[in-house]
This record gives C-alpha cells, sequence and structure tokens, in this order.
C-alpha cells in the first residue's frame, strides 16, 4: 500500500505532517517578521530622510556646506581624538590584560577590577571629575595645595574618553590571551624563536580580532560622544554638530555634519570587516587546549603593581574621592527634590525602553536562530545600525521625521523611548540570542504536536527558557539609556532633566558641587551594570 509522503509522521517531532510543519513555521516566521520589519523601518527611516534633509540645498550652497575648511578641521579633530584614545587605551588596557591572564602576580581578581570597573564612570562623568580636579580652585589645589593647569581641549578630551574606554579593550584582550593555545608558543620556542619574536610573530596575530573588536566599540563611543568633548571644549563632528543645531539652528549643514559622521562611522566599520576578511585563527589539529604557563615577575613585580595601582587611583579612585569633596561643599538642604525629579525622569524614560528593546529584540534572534537566512541577517545587521550610528546623528534624523511627518510626536517623552530602544536594540539582542542557541526547537515542536497554536506553543515551551536572556537584555539597555546624554538633550520633552542632564548641565556651568549628587547617581546606576558584566561573565565561564 503507498503512503503518501503528507501523512508519513516525524518522530523526532511527535508527529504531524510534513505540510502542516512547514505551515506552522511559516506562520511562526510571519508572527516574528512583522515586528523585525517595524524594527528596519524605524532605523532605516528617519536616516533616509535625514538624506532628503541634507539634499535640499542647491547646487552652490551644497559646495559652500560640504567643501567649507572647518568640516575638514572637524575631521582632522575627531580622528585625531579617536586615534589618541586608542593608543592610550591600548597602553593600558594590554598590560593589564597581560598581568591578569599571563603572569605569577598576587591578587588577578583585583587587578581585573581595575580593568572593568571604570565603565562604571561615563565619559562626561570623568570629563566632570578631571576639571573639578585641576585647576586653581580645583580637588587638588584646596586639598593639597597643588595647583595644576585646568584640563580642556584635546589633552582634557583624550584623558577623559581614554580612562573610561580602555575596559573595552581589556575585556576583549583578556579574553583572547585566555583562549590563545600554549602549543603554537612552545612550538616557534622549539623552531629558536626568541621570546620576543614569538610575541611578535605568534601572539599578537592571534590577538588581532580581539584588538579590533575593541578598538570598534572604542572607535564608536569616541566619534558618537558629545557630554566629553562639549565640557572640555573641544571641536568634533559631534560637538559641532550639536553647537550648530541648538544655537545657529542651521539645519540643513547640521544634516550634513550628521551625514559626515556617519560617512566617518561606516569607513570604521568597513575598515574593521576588511582587517578581518579572510584570516583564520582557531587550531587546526586536535588535542586538549592548555592554559599558558605564567610568567614569573621577578623585579618587575613592584612596577607592575606601581602601574596598576596608578590606574586604579586616576580612574575609580580620584572620581569617587572628586565626589565625595564636592558633595561636602553643597548646602544639605539644597537641590533634594530636583535630583529625585531626575532621578524619575531617567527611570520613567529607561526602563519602558529596556522593556520595549528586550521585546524588539526577541523577534530579530528568533529568526536568526530558528529560521536563518540572507533576510534574517540582512534585518539584523540593520537594527545594529541604529547602534553604529552616533547618538546626535540619530536624533536629529528621528527629529528632521518627526517634523515632517509626526509633527505631534516631536519632544514627547514617547520618542524619546523610541530613540532609547532603537539606538540600543543591538545590546538587547545578544543575550536572548545566546539563550535561543541553548534551548532545543524540539521543545517547540512537540508542543505543536499537542495541537498548540504555533505562538501558543512558542510562549509554553520556548519562552520561559528565554527569561533570564530577556533580563538581562532589559538590564543592558535600562542602565545604558540612564547614562545616555546627546539623544536626551535633543529629544527630551521640555523641563524634562534626567541624571545625566544634571550632571553636565552643572558642571558645564561650573557648578562643581551642584553637579556632584547627580555624578553619583550615575555612578551607581552604571556601577550596578559593571556588576551584571562581571556576574554575567562568571556565569559563562569567562
Amino acid at each position: 500500500m503507498a503512503i503518501s509522503p503528507v501523512s508519513i509522521s516525524n518522530p523526532t517531532t511527535g508527529g504531524g505532517s510534513i505540510l502542516e510543519r512547514r505551515r506552522w513555521r511559516f506562520q511562526m516566521a510571519w508572527y516574528f517578521l512583522v515586528p523585525a520589519l517595524i524594527v528596519v523601518c524605524g532605523v532605516l527611516v528617519p536616516l533616509a530622510y535625514l538624506f532628503v534633509r541634507a539634499f535640499e540645498a542647491d547646487l552652490d550652497q551644497l559646495n559652500t556646506l560640504v567643501f567649507r575648511a572647518r568640516n575638514l578641521r572637524l575631521l582632522g579633530n575627531t580622528l585625531l581624538l579617536a586615534g589618541g584614545v586608542l593608543v592610550v587605551g591600548s597602553l593600558v588596557a594590554f598590560p593589564l590584560a597581560w598581568l591578569t591572564t599571563r603572569s605569577d602576580i598576587a591578587g588577578k581578581r583585583l587587578l581585573t577590577l581595575v580593568g572593568v570597573l571604570p565603565l562604571a564612570v561615563p565619559g562626561y562623568v570623568m570629563a566632570y571629575v578631571l576639571l573639578a580636579t585641576t585647576g586653581l580652585r580645583g580637588t587638588l589645589a584646596l586639598l593639597f595645595d597643588l595647583n595644576l593647569p585646568r584640563l580642556s581641549g584635546f589633552t582634557g578630551a583624550l584623558a577623559a574618553m581614554s580612562l573610561t574606554t580602555y575596559p573595552y579593550l581589556f575585556l576583549n584582550l583578556r579574553a583572547a590571551l585566555l583562549g590563545l593555545d600554549p602549543s603554537l608558543e612552545e612550538s616557534a620556542r622549539s623552531l629558536g624563536c626568541t621570546e620576543g619574536q614569538v610575541f611578535r610573530r605568534v601572539v599578537l596575530p592571534q590577538l588581532r580580532p580581539a584588538f579590533l573588536s575593541g578598538a570598534l566599540l572604542v572607535g564608536l563611543h569616541v566619534l558618537g560622544d558629545f557630554g566629553v568633548v562639549s565640557l572640555m571644549r573641544f571641536e568634533t563632528f559631534s560637538y559641532a554638530l550639536y553647537l550648530q543645531y541648538t544655537a545657529a539652528y542651521d539645519r540643513i549643514y547640521a544634516a550634513w555634519l550628521a551625514l559626515m559622521l556617519i560617512g566617518v562611522t561606516l569607513c570604521l566599520l568597513v575598515a574593521e570587516a576588511r582587517l578581518l576578511r579572510g584570516r583564520l585563527y582557531h587550531r587546526a589539529g586536535t588535542g586538549m587546549r592548555r592554559r599558558a604557563r605564567p610568567t614569573h615577575l621577578g623585579r618587575w613585580r613592584f612596577p607592575a603593581y606601581a602601574f596598576a595601582a596608578a590606574i586604579g587611583v586616576v580612574s575609580l579612585i580620584m572620581p569617587l574621592l572628586t565626589l565625595a569633596h564636592w558633595m561636602t561643599r553643597r548646602n544639605i538642604n539644597e537641590g533634594w527634590s530636583d535630583l529625585g525629579a531626575a532621578l524619575w525622569s531617567s527611570f520613567s524614560a529607561s526602563a519602558p525602553a529596556a522593556l520595549l528593546a528586550a521585546t524588539l529584540a526577541l523577534p530579530l534572534a528568533y529568526l536568526g536562530v530558528r529560521k536563518p537566512s540572507p533576510i534574517a541577517r540582512g534585518l539584523e545587521r540593520i537594527s545594529y545600525l541604529g547602534y553604529a550610528t552616533p547618538p546626535l546623528a540619530f536624533a536629529l534624523a528621528l527629529i528632521f521625521f518627526t517634523l515632517k511627518a509626526i509633527p505631534a510626536l516631536y519632544q514627547t517623552l514617547l520618542l524619546l523611548i523610541t530613540a532609547y530602544t532603537l539606538h540600543y536594540l543591538a545590546e538587547a539582542i545578544g543575550p536572548v540570542r545566546s539563550a535561543l542557541y541553548q534551548t532545543s526547537p524540539r521543545l517547540q515542536e512537540a508542543a505543536r504536536s499537542l495541537g498548540w497554536t504555533p505562538l501558543r506553543a512558542f510562549f509554553k515551551a520556548t519562552f520561559p527558557l528565554l527569561r533570564r536572556g530577556l533580563v538581562v537584555s532589559m538590564a543592558f539597555v535600562f542602565l545604558s539609556a540612564m547614562k545616555e546624554l546627546p539623544l536626551t538633550f535633543l529629544l527630551s520633552p521640555i523641563g524634562f532633566e534626567t541624571l545625566a542632564m544634571g550632571t553636565w548641565g552643572f558642571a558645564n556651568e561650573g557648578l562643581f558641587g551642584a553637579a556632584a549628587p547627580y555624578a553619583l547617581l550615575t555612578m551607581l546606576f552604571s556601577g550596578a551594570f559593571t556588576a551584571l558584566l562581571l556576574v554575567n561573565e562568571r556565569h559563562t565561564g569567562a
């Protein structure tokens, strides 16, 4: 008796015809495709309108706006700052990463904290600390009679950005050093290579992916930064964009500055991808991977401790002491109601954004893991574009779009929440994707064999196993949005002030005592984010 293919049951899925399984899989893909397309439209449409707005200029005006000497100076300043931060950050991060992974130094956990905890200090808080510490009326002058020139301009921006971004390089380099196979180095030594040659020819090439990943994060932060460069009065594309929009209110030139900033960012992304193209760094043979034998420091132990202590003092202890000092110089009864209102404003915008970002990250991650295809990969890459776009440029694109298409949405809390969501969506996708990889698809197929609808099967069988990933996603977005400054400045409702805005506003006016409680609360929330990173690293066995 002939059996129709339609009636054949698959024992691994718990039954059901082939056509029926294909139908419910298509339904699941469709359910998740719609919110994914909404995300894509939310990212691409404002950026597309930014192009439309920029090309409203006629040819003469276009030539004047694009080819003016100021743009070349802004480009030079931006690239100079990005390159300087990368160099200084590397000089700090690599020695710390090597000490915590390849040396016999004691207290490696404490040194790891020195490499990671500066993530708890937002860039604009560090800029405020440097301004409040140096100068004739700075903390060093008042407490220790040590008059140092006030840091500002390129030097101040370089110091503030380097001290707050080197952990991105440290985390990547440390993970790479822990994963290196020492047999490659041993083979090089057996061929007569010196220690210096082994380091240059074997170790450094294997660290390239980790270094480029960390450098990309550092570059994106520098290109998108507004708080540090504005407090230090160093003109980059971001600072000029803010001044052009708020002071001169020349929207067309502001649009061109935003496009130039996006162009520099895209060049950075392309360069990072091309430098890694066609390179392999995994083992080609079999065998168990071993940890490298720790290097005996000997007489270099004390310089190593001095180096780590100096970094810890400058990046962690100095900010805390400076904030504590300026907290004591303010009126104890002054401004607490405003501080509470700023805390509530930060929470009221960040919490909904975190929930919405995790909700939208779920369909994008599901399509990428369960329905891998060029379309799914393209949708996920476009969602990352919102994160790669510098915040001020993205905010300006949303402003132009809402004023033209939905004027009632301009300067509303809903627009700010939307901006947070689309910008930080990339941070939410990763934990959800990891949770999906650890969840078997057979559970959902078995639930379908019981007669449940596709959505009910997903929420009953798969969704409960994704809760930890979703919680981590929400925590990441919430704490990132709490310290967000550029998007908040341009998109927040009138009279809406967050902790980040309070810190920047008072520090910008030189009112360091008034800025201290705002900066301290911002550091506490950022510290919670850093602690979450460390806990997540411990759970994943990094």
